[in-house]
């Protein structure tokens, strides 16, 4: 393997920075060509000390603010809001990490497909909302997407050498998140602070939430349909609360391929930047004696609604998905910031789907303008 070039989108939240720490470990492997956030500027700026990348870009208000610090560095700072569509088509660029959140990666994942990149990816939302069309955009110019998601990554190295024509089903794990084993009679009553406590893995708190609404989960089943290329009962979810098993591939002839390992994210970020290569990661394997045993159930739907929700958005396609994804994004923020219970996350965002006409097969446009009503339904249905 060659030096990899890489620029990530989103260096100061969780998945940048565990890509860099990844990257930091093989520095004669990866090259950090760019590295973007928004807000936070000074963990921006400590990695531009550290890696010194060709460029930077953060938000307008914070663009001065690195330019003075590192105006006379060989870093050139750039507006994230208006240059990143073109940095990550850069022709020194091999992979382009989107560890950011949300809607706003779809334009920059779409761009970078275009320009024929690899692409390691943890954002879900763009595959979520416009899938098929990355999936065929990626096809016409040759790039690659590899997940970086534990799940995703898991069922893409399941699937690994295996003609479609073998598989039956994907199994996609779920550790039931934060609110597993509290009963749906609490939910009216559950703090912020409840419902962010996730007993497995440390994220944001956004998708910490969407975990407690098993809507993550639902987005995942959406994910895997477009990145797959899977049909909706070809995917199966089982709640597995060790979160040891990241996910399975069950083959036509009764065999099932699953992927193991600690829960670290580190793993799959460092799969799908070292992909085909499988280097040592220094992160210690599974210790089946001291789990002693792994459990599976079926997930509640009735209990968690959302996911229910989004396994029938998934269905209908269309626009449909970029509704569901822009609701949950209005609500949720509703919910972090105080001015809705829990309960009400499944109730407005159910309501704002319901009321959606859906258009099929959608051009990027109509996704775009389906996510702009579905925010602004939302947005009045919280303050009703």
């Amino acid at each position: 393997m060659g030096v990899k070039r890489v620029v990530i989108l989103g260096s100061t939240g969780s998945i940048g920075m565990n890509a860099l720490k990844v990257i930091a470990r093989f520095p004669d492997k990866f090259k950090v060509v760019g590295l973007t956030a928004y807000n936070n500027v000074d963990l921006l700026a400590r990695q531009i000390k550290s890696f010194a990348p060709v460029f930077a870009a953060a938000s307008p208000q914070n663009v001065a603010i690195l330019k003075k610090r590192f105006g006379r560095s060989k870093t050139q700072i750039c507006n994230v809001e208006e240059d990143v569509e073109s940095l990550v088509c850069r022709a020194d660029i091999d992979c382009v990490v989107i560890a950011m959140r949300g809607s706003a990666a779809l334009k920059p994942f779409l761009s970078a497909v275009r320009a024929g990149k690899t692409i390691a990816t943890a954002n879900k939302e763009a595959l979520v909302i416009a899938g098929d069309i990355l999936i065929s955009e990626a096809k016409r110019h040759h790039a690659r997407i590899i997940p970086i998601d534990s799940e995703q990554s898991a069922i893409f190295q399941c699937l690994e050498g295996r003609g479609r024509s073998e598989l039956k089903k994907v199994l996609l794990t779920a550790s039931g998140g934060p609110l597993l084993n509290v009963p749906s009679s609490r939910f009216d009553r559950l703090s912020v602070r409840q419902v962010l406590a996730h007993p497995r893995w440390k994220m944001g708190q956004k998708i910490t939430v969407d975990s407690a609404t098993l809507m993550n989960k639902g987005f995942e089943v959406i994910e895997a349909q477009a990145l797959f290329q899977l049909q909706m009962n070809q995917i199966e979810i089982v709640v597995h609360p060790e979160a040891i098993i990241h996910s399975m591939a069950e083959y036509t002839d009764g065999s099932v391929m699953a992927q193991l390992s600690i829960t670290d994210m580190r793993l799959p970020i460092q799969y799908a930047l070292t992909y085909p290569q499988r280097l040592e990661s220094g992160l210690g394997p599974v210790n089946f004696f001291e789990i002693g045993k792994l459990t599976f159930q079926r997930p509640d739907l009735g209990k968690f609604p959302s996911l229910a929700l989004a396994i029938h958005v998934g269905r209908r396609g269309g626009t449909l998905p970029s509704v569901l994804n822009a609701a949950d994004e209005v609500v949720v923020d509703a919910f972090l910031n105080g001015r809705i219970r829990f309960s009400d996350i499944y109730r407005i965002v159910e309501k704002v789907v319901r009321r959606h006409k859906v258009a099929v097969r959608p051009t990027l446009e109509k996704i775009l303008a389906a996510d702009q009503w579905a925010r602004e339904e939302a947005a009045g249905l919280i303050f009703r």
